[in-house]
């Protein structure tokens, strides 16, 4: 088995093993700042616990309190929004009716044109 590993690296250009150093070093370096990311919301995490056990009643009030009111701004311009979408919808509906009324209008007079020359033939 390592006999093979190495007879594959004998065969394989400086391109090839560069490319693969590279791929090496780019995941490792990929690891390091997931471990490093995990390090830091770890310690965030832990300050968080902290400061909430330290908190008083009034202070855990105070921050439930504006927890609930950014939840109640989150649901109005989620409302906001849908009202916006329908009635942006709405809009182009009307808009397709006024083209599909305009291309009727149109294909009437059309057909009446040809009807009039065939007439007068």
């Amino acid at each position: 088995m390592a006999q093979r590993g190495q007879d594959r690296r004998a065969e394989e250009t400086e391109e090839q093993r560069n490319s693969r150093l590279s791929d090496m070093a780019q995941r490792g370096q990929e690891r390091r700042a997931e471990e490093q990311r995990n390090r830091r919301l770890a310690v965030m995490g832990q300050r968080s616990q902290q400061r909430r056990a330290e908190e008083t009643e009034e202070q855990r009030n105070n921050r439930l309190a504006i927890m609930a009111q950014r939840g109640q701004e989150r649901r109005v311009e989620g409302k906001d929004e849908q009202r916006n979408s329908r009635l942006s919808a709405m809009l182009q509906h009307a808009r397709e009716r006024r083209l599909n009324v305009i291309e009727g209008q149109n294909h009437h007079q059309i057909q009446t044109f040809y009807a009039a020359r065939t007439v007068l033939n």
